[in-house]
Parts: C-alpha cells; sequence; structure tokens
C-alpha cells in the first residue's frame, strides 16, 4: 500500500482491529520511508446486481438510494437508526444471494416491502403508495385491509385504522 503522505510504496501495518459489526478491518499503518502514520479500512467487496428499471434503462445499485427510500418511508415514525440499517442491510443481502447480474428494480422494490412491513406499517404503507402508485383513498384502504388481514395474532405494532364513533351533532373529527 502506498504512503498517503510521501507516495512510497512500501508501509507495514502496526495494528488490526475488527470492527463492532464485523464488516470491516481498521488497520494502523506506517510508512517505512518517512515514518508517518495512517489508518485503513478493509471491507469485503461483492458485486451487487445491475437495477433494471420499468423503462429498460440499466443502473448501477446504489445503496445510498436505498437508504433514502427507507428514510423518507419512516420518516416522523419510531423506528431507530439501527432497525433501518439493518433493514438496508437485509435487502442489500437479498440482493447479493441472487446471484443474479441484473435484478429488476420492481423486486428491489418488493425486498424493500418486506423489510417495511416487519418495521412499521406507516412507513409500509406510505412506501406502497408511491411504489405502487396509488390512485385515491380506496387504493389506501384495499391495502391497509390487506395488511390487516395478514397480520399475524398479537402483533405489537398499533392497528392502522381505527373506527371511532362520532356522536350526534358531531363533526367529521368527533369534535362538538
Amino acid at each position: 500500500m502506498y504512503c498517503p503522505f510521501c507516495q512510497h510504496s512500501d508501509t507495514r501495518v502496526i495494528d488490526s482491529r475488527v470492527s463492532e459489526d464485523g464488516a470491516t478491518i481498521r488497520r494502523r499503518r506506517e510508512c517505512e520511508a518517512c515514518g508517518e502514520r495512517f489508518s485503513t479500512l478493509e471491507t469485503i467487496e461483492l458485486k451487487l446486481p445491475t437495477v433494471v428499471k420499468t423503462d429498460g434503462g440499466r443502473e448501477a445499485f446504489d445503496a445510498r438510494k436505498l437508504r433514502t427510500s427507507f428514510d423518507r418511508a419512516l420518516q416522523k415514525r419510531p423506528v431507530s437508526e439501527d432497525q433501518i440499517e439493518i433493514a438496508v442491510r437485509a435487502v442489500i443481502h437479498q440482493l447479493r444471494m441472487s446471484g443474479e447480474r441484473e435484478v429488476a428494480s420492481i423486486r428491489v422494490g418488493e425486498f424493500v416491502m418486506t423489510e417495511l412491513r416487519k418495521l412499521d406499517h406507516v412507513g409500509y404503507v406510505r412506501f406502497a403508495s408511491v411504489y405502487r402508485s396509488f390512485e385515491d383513498v380506496a387504493d389506501f384502504r384495499e391495502e391497509i385491509e390487506k395488511l390487516e388481514r395478514e397480520l399475524p395474532v398479537g402483533n405489537e405494532q398499533l392497528p392502522l385504522l381505527t373506527l371511532l364513533p362520532v356522536e350526534k351533532g358531531a363533526d367529521k373529527t368527533g369534535k362538538r
């Protein structure tokens, strides 16, 4: 490895440490020529499949776009950054395990919806509304009813739709 200070081609490793998640190794190095020290990160490099868009265009998979999709769907929702990061990694893992060179963007969207469904139902419906191009309230209601039918008994998330009785003389919000 070349020294970033003097460009000498010989550096030696002083210390190596595995990151908390086990995905990277941090190496502390010293240049044999100038004596300067610096750190490097070593990660596994696995090629992710190319994403085939609905219009037929192809683009390299971008983990930042994936993270942005999760962030938008889960904006102001009670989901931690760690949970989001785990979900993003799960989607990336599914893509790697597919073994395909190309994957349709629709399939990536389905992977995202699967993970969102586990995390937060409101985030799931938000993403689905954009992903499936909901046209009106009926599309939302249909997706919510489908989700509620498929939920396991004893689910810890709050119900998506709660119909409150409206008192006589009250407006639509239930207030007088």
